[in-house]
């Protein structure tokens, strides 16, 4: 792999979409590429060099992200969905935080998380107060005020402007990245967003229109970002109700998708017809959180502190070795340790809404006030 990076390390910004290893890029291939698929390589990258003691994997995987971060709007310091990696020209101006950029910000924090450097912390703090600046519409905090269900929406990359009037499924995720951030409130809302959505098909639209109470998009692949995010709650608030929430999505899967040799992509969520097709991420993912939800004394649940999944949902090791650079200390570097892996900044969870106490009260009850269950409801036309 390293010769082959290193051939096209000054000619291409980015990793090509598709690199022949014998005969390197094909002459035909698209030049383009999204955000997440340029800047979600340093977890995985990360951590084989320090398992090999070998910067230039996780060396590679940085160059991505700076120069994605160098080219994010002057003005809005928004990131577009698809750049060319020839150029480092736009081509998809789109902003948001579901499909094609989704990755980019919940890596910028893991690989914190993983490896300690503040420079990824900075990048996704950066990151999080232009999505709530410019993305973020509705009421200011989740339980609390007036004004509609709070609701982050795709934008254009250049004017902060709403560009659609659709969210896709994968942006169920960014309620996860919430979580880790320590923005439990506002993982709260956006996920009860979703689960309306789930409850109104029985299954999760690809694209849903907020402004038409409709799918754009009306087929469900079996991803696992509403179930992750599930999980994910529960493990932090430890309220009962994401238990029910997993429930009816274990009992939709069971009713709607399974057949007889797996289960299978939801062609309509109006019909529930089905397509000859199972992604290999619904195993990986969709089954596994699933599993871990009911699963409360599994060791992943007990010792969370200590392990992180990836994006793919594989299970990363949350340890003080990979807060140090092997590399560094054998080159004399004086760049300083960073012993711990609990402490951090202050500035984690400076944004709007974060950092507001789940009320004890709540932890046995619905995670929303009923009038704003009942708000979100209506606001999918249920």
């Amino acid at each position: 792999m390293p010769p082959v990076c290193r051939q096209y390390e000054f000619v291409y910004l980015f990793l090509p979409v598709q690199v022949n290893l014998l005969l390197g890029v094909p002459v035909d291939t698209h030049n383009s590429t999204c955000t997440a698929g340029a800047g979600s390589l340093l977890v995985e990258m990360g951590m084989l060099s320090h398992l090999l003691g070998d910067p230039v994997y996780e060396g590679a995987a940085r160059r991505a992200i700076k120069a994605l971060w160098s080219y994010r709007d002057a003005s809005t310091g928004l990131l577009g969905n698809v750049i060319d990696i020839t150029t480092g020209q736009w081509t998809n101006k789109l902003s948001g935080v579901g499909a094609g950029l989704d990755s980019f910000y919940e890596y910028l924090l893991k690989s914190y998380i993983l490896f300690g450097d503040d420079g990824d912390l900075k990048m996704f703090n950066a990151a999080y107060r232009k999505i709530k600046r410019f993305m973020r519409k509705g009421r200011s905090h989740c339980n609390m005020g007036v004004g509609d269900h709070p609701l982050y929406v795709n934008v254009n990359m250049h004017s902060g402007r709403p560009a659609t009037t659709w969210i896709d499924s994968l942006s169920a995720a960014f309620a996860g990245t919430m979580v880790l951030h320590g923005d439990i409130e506002e993982a709260i809302c956006a996920h009860a967003l979703y689960y309306s959505i789930w409850k109104r098909y029985g299954v999760l639209p690809e694209r849903y229109n907020w402004r038409l109470k409709a799918p754009d998009l009306r087929f469900y692949p079996l991803r696992p970002e509403l179930v992750e995010t599930t999980y994910l709650l529960y493990q932090a608030t430890k309220n009962p109700f994401y238990l029910h929430v997993g429930r009816d999505i274990l009992l939709n899967l069971n009713k709607y998708a399974k057949t007889t040799c797996g289960y299978a992509t939801v062609h309509d969520v109006s019909d529930k017809t089905l397509e000859d097709r199972m992604e290999s991420f619904f195993l990986s993912e969709t089954c596994k959180y699933l599993y871990l939800l009911f699963d409360r004394d599994n060791h992943l649940n007990t010792h969370s502190h200590k392990f992180i999944f990836t994006t793919e949902g594989h299970v990363f090791p949350v340890q003080r070795r990979f807060r140090s650079k092997r590399w560094s200390q054998q080159w004399g570097s004086k760049r300083p340790r960073v012993d711990s892996v609990v402490q951090t900044p202050t500035v984690l969870n400076h944004s709007d809404s974060s950092c507001y106490q789940v009320l004890t009260k709540r932890r046995y009850f619905l995670p929303m006030e009923s009038r704003y269950f009942e708000q979100v409801i209506s606001t999918v036309g249920l």
